[in-house]
Formats: structure tokens, C-alpha cells, sequence
């Protein structure tokens, strides 16, 4: 009788015991980390690219859309055609999509979404490229006209970027905390401070490829947490994961995949200009002079970083190094202070975002900066703090450390408001030739004379464009490996 009893125990223990995954068939869920969580789920109205890694192509969809390579592909626009000018598109739209809350979309929803993007009251990162447009218009529900002022050539990436996802005109107004979208997922749960949950959309219109049923992301902002979670198995992926020394760890391990991939995102010193003595060239060049960008790269990132001298990225069209404009020289940058009738040491104030490249490379910047009479004074800020004191205003600060992730963001220089400061009338004559030259070889020369006048300027202390570390699941297919902007494409996961 005890050993019937001991064979009934112990079937019920194998019974509630989990099965292998294998026996289970495929997962439909995926935990992900993610390094800062997103001050609100609209990317139509802040600059934060943690909301366009949650939202881009997931719960909103483009016009476009940007691919792993950089290439643009058809999404709610099925097909578009540039005037010979470059000045005027015309996009014919997919039939039969619909928005979450069951509102169609159509012409009449991109025109508001556009329009609504250049209002003088709008918060879209990307105001100017909407305001460039001289008119919007929707001749039928499936047709859309953009007509610009001037000519520009990247529009279909441009419209592929989380500033262009396009919103229902009703819900709008709640988008940043109760998203409504085409994309196929919907908001699930959001636990403010510790993680996102995505749910499929049972209605989207392709749902039978959408492989992922569930999508949990975990913010998690400590580097050595984040290698913690992942060798744990508490999340399957970390795109852009601080990891880089731990990578011969997982290099080993043979549960993972170790991507190493290329972006378009600048790393700089922000310098604000509004302020004196930080207006003079001269003592924005002493800054540059007193930066070593390999000693930046190495304490900031571990070395996975490629230096740059302008607000521009290798790889991009018209590239040019500008480095050697201004060389790591303390011996220089005193001078320049001398010759700008600065007196040392010089106090600043230097604003530093979460990000470790960011809390890193300030400490290395301090040093630097000590070496020659500046005096750079640390204040870590949270990332909704450095967006309102530093990115949107009032533009209180002196220094700070971000990372800019558009390929395409020339244009921001050109704008009065923008937090740099930078004010400059051939640089703005010089970017408006640019886009009026509709040929790619003129460009890509024009695009070497801004560079160097960027660099020659001093605009920001421009240090390196990062290579970025993703970890996944060897069994996790679908996760990118390059970088052409910040997003997190889950109808392309899934598991073996």
C-alpha cells in the first residue's frame, strides 16, 4: 500500500512539473530589455527614442518603412512617385486597414496626422520636415498629395521614422497613455517603472504572420543588471544591451547570439551657445581640443565606437572625415581660453542623461576638461529631467552627453529653437542648396561642406558613432543586428 502511495505521489510531482519547451511546441511569447523606459506611448510628440523601440511598426505604423539594410519599403502606402524635382509625392494607400478602436484608415487620417505634426503647437520631434510641406492634400481616400517647399530626397525614409506614425484622429488626444495604431500589437499592460506587455491584434490585417502572441519589455537601466538578466533567462533579447565586457562571456555560451551592428547615431557633447562664454568659436574649439574621442570611446563604450568630427556618420552619403579639424591639443585649447579672455578655471555645468555611454563618458570628459583650467560640474538627471530642462527648454544647462539616433538630422541645426543653440545663416543657405539639388553626386559634395563647417564651427563636441551590442536567443529569429534607427520590430520574431 506505501509503495502504490509513493508511485500516486510521484506521478502527481511529474504531473504539475512543466514540460519541456519542445514538448510544448513553439513559444508565442518573448521578454525583452530595454535600457530606459518611454515618458509616454505617442511618438508623434516627444523626441524620447524609447517610445519609438516600444511603439514603431508594432502598435503604429508609417507611410514606410525603414529596413535593417536602410532600405524603404511599402507599408500603409503601397506605392509612391516623386515629381522629377523631388518636391512633390504622391502615395497611394492599402485598402481595408482599420485602426485599433475600429476607425478606417484612409487620406483623411494621414492629412490630420500631418497637419497635426506642423501645427505651431506641435511637440513632434521632426516639426520642421512637416512644416516644410507646402500643402497636404487627400483627393480620395486612397490617395495623398505632399507637395514641398523645397526639394527633399530622403522623404520616404524620413516618413518611415516614429515621428511619422500616422494616429486616429479621435484618440489622438490619449495616444501617450492608451496608444491606438494599425500596427499588430495593442497595449496590454503598462507597469510603470518596471516593464510593457504588447498583445497580438487579433484583427490586423496580415495576423496569421504575426508570430509573437505576447510581448513583455523590461526596463532595466543598470549595465550589470542587464547582464544578470539575460545569463538568468529572465529576458530572451537586449537590443543595444550594455554588455560590452561581458561579451566573451556570452561569445561562449551557447544559449546565445552576440550581434554587433552598425548605426547612423552621433554621440556628442552637447554645448549650449545660448550662453557666454560658450557663444565665442574660440572657446567652443578649446573644448573639442581638450577631448582624446579614443579616451572617450574606450571609457564610454569599451571601445565599440568609431570617432567623428561633425554631426555627420561614416557610411552615410557624402561622408568626409572631419576629425583632424579639431585634434585632441590641451596644449591648444588654453590658448584658445587665453585668446577668448576666459579666466581659469571656468565653471560648467554638465547635464548627464542615464544612459552608462552618458554617466560613463562624463566622468571621462570631466578629467578632461579639468586638464586645461574647465571645471565640468556632474548633475545625472533622469531622462524626463533632461528632456524638459535640456532638450525642449529652457535649454538649462552648459554641457551634456547624448547620443543622436536620426540618420537624417542635418535640418535641426537649422532650426532657432534647437536646443545647441546653433545660429547660422550659410550653414541654413548651405543646407537649402542641399536639398535643392536634385542629383545625388551634388549632394554628396554639399554635404561635404557642411560637415566641415560644422566641424569648423565647433557646434557640439562631436565624439563617436557607436557600435551597438544586441544579445538574443539563439532560438529567437528575426532580431536585427544593424541599426538604421532606434526600433524594435516584433512581426518579424519568432521562435524556432
Amino acid at each position: 500500500m506505501l509503495r502504490k502511495l509513493c508511485i500516486i505521489v510521484a506521478a502527481a510531482a511529474l504531473a504539475a512539473t512543466p514540460l519541456p519547451s519542445l514538448a510544448q511546441g513553439k513559444k508565442d511569447s518573448v521578454v525583452m530589455g530595454m535600457t530606459l523606459e518611454p515618458p509616454g506611448l505617442d511618438p508623434t510628440n516627444a523626441a524620447a527614442a524609447a517610445i519609438a523601440e516600444v511603439t514603431l511598426y508594432n502598435v503604429y505604423e508609417t507611410l514606410t518603412k525603414i529596413n535593417e539594410d536602410g532600405s524603404v519599403s511599402p507599408l500603409l502606402a503601397e506605392s509612391w512617385q516623386s515629381s522629377p524635382d523631388l518636391k512633390t509625392y504622391t502615395f497611394k494607400l492599402r485598402k481595408g486597414v482599420k485602426f485599433h478602436n475600429g476607425e478606417p484608415f484612409d487620406s483623411a487620417a494621414v492629412k490630420f496626422t500631418f497637419d497635426r505634426a506642423a501645427a505651431p503647437t506641435s511637440t513632434n520631434k521632426d516639426r520642421s520636415l512637416y512644416q516644410a510641406f507646402a500643402s497636404v492634400t487627400a483627393p480620395d481616400p486612397e490617395t495623398i498629395v505632399v507637395a514641398l517647399k523645397y526639394a527633399e530626397p530622403n522623404l520616404p525614409f524620413l516618413l518611415g521614422q516614429a515621428s511619422g506614425s500616422i494616429v486616429e484622429p479621435k484618440s489622438a488626444t490619449t495616444d501617450v497613455t492608451q496608444p491606438v495604431g494599425t500596427g499588430p500589437y495593442t497595449l496590454g499592460n503598462w507597469a510603470k517603472g518596471s516593464s510593457i506587455t504588447l498583445v497580438k491584434w487579433p484583427e490586423y490585417r496580415n495576423a496569421a504572420a504575426i508570430k509573437l502572441a505576447k510581448v513583455t519589455i523590461r526596463f532595466i537601466g543598470d549595465p550589470a543588471a542587464q547582464v544578470a538578466a539575460l545569463l538568468s533567462g529572465d529576458v530572451d533579447a537586449f537590443p543595444r544591451v550594455a554588455a560590452a565586457r561581458s561579451l566573451a562571456q556570452f561569445k561562449a555560451d551557447p544559449r546565445f547570439n552576440v550581434l554587433i551592428g552598425g548605426s547612423r547615431t552621433k554621440t556628442i557633447v552637447g554645448i549650449n551657445e545660448r550662453k557666454k562664454p560658450l557663444d565665442d568659436v574660440r572657446v567652443r574649439r578649446a573644448i573639442l581640443a581638450a577631448i582624446d574621442r579614443k579616451a572617450m570611446i574606450d571609457g564610454a563604450v569599451d571601445g565599440f565606437g568609431t570617432p567623428i568630427g561633425s554631426f555627420y556618420t561614416p557610411g552615410s552619403l557624402g561622408y568626409v572625415d572631419t576629425t583632424g579639424i579639431n585634434p585632441y591639443d590641451p596644449e591648444l585649447a588654453k590658448k584658445l581660453l587665453a585668446e577668448a579672455g576666459v579666466k581659469t578655471p571656468l565653471e560648467l555645468s554638465l547635464k548627464l542623461p542615464p544612459p552608462s555611454y552618458a554617466r560613463q563618458g562624463g566622468e571621462v570628459l570631466a578629467a578632461q576638461l579639468a586638464k586645461v583650467g574647465i571645471v565640468a560640474k556632474i548633475e545625472n538627471v533622469e531622462w524626463a529631467q533632461w528632456l524638459s530642462q535640456v532638450f525642449t527648454g529652457p535649454h538649462n544647462y552648459d554641457l551634456t552627453i547624448v547620443a543622436h539616433v536620426e540618420p537624417f538630422d542635418l535640418v535641426k541645426l537649422t532650426e532657432p529653437d534647437y536646443y545647441l543653440g546653433y545660429k547660422s545663416e550659410a550653414f541654413n543657405a548651405l543646407y537649402q542648396q542641399i536639398m535643392s539639388t536634385p542629383d545625388e553626386a551634388g549632394r554628396a559634395k554639399l554635404l561635404g561642406d557642411a560637415q566641415r563647417m560644422l566641424a569648423t564651427d565647433a557646434v557640439a563636441g562631436f565624439l563617436f558613432q557607436p557600435q551597438l551590442i544586441t544579445i538574443a536567443s539563439k532560438k529567437l529569429k528575426g532580431v536585427w543586428k544593424d541599426v538604421p534607427q532606434f526600433e524594435n520590430d516584433f512581426s518579424t520574431w519568432a521562435w524556432e
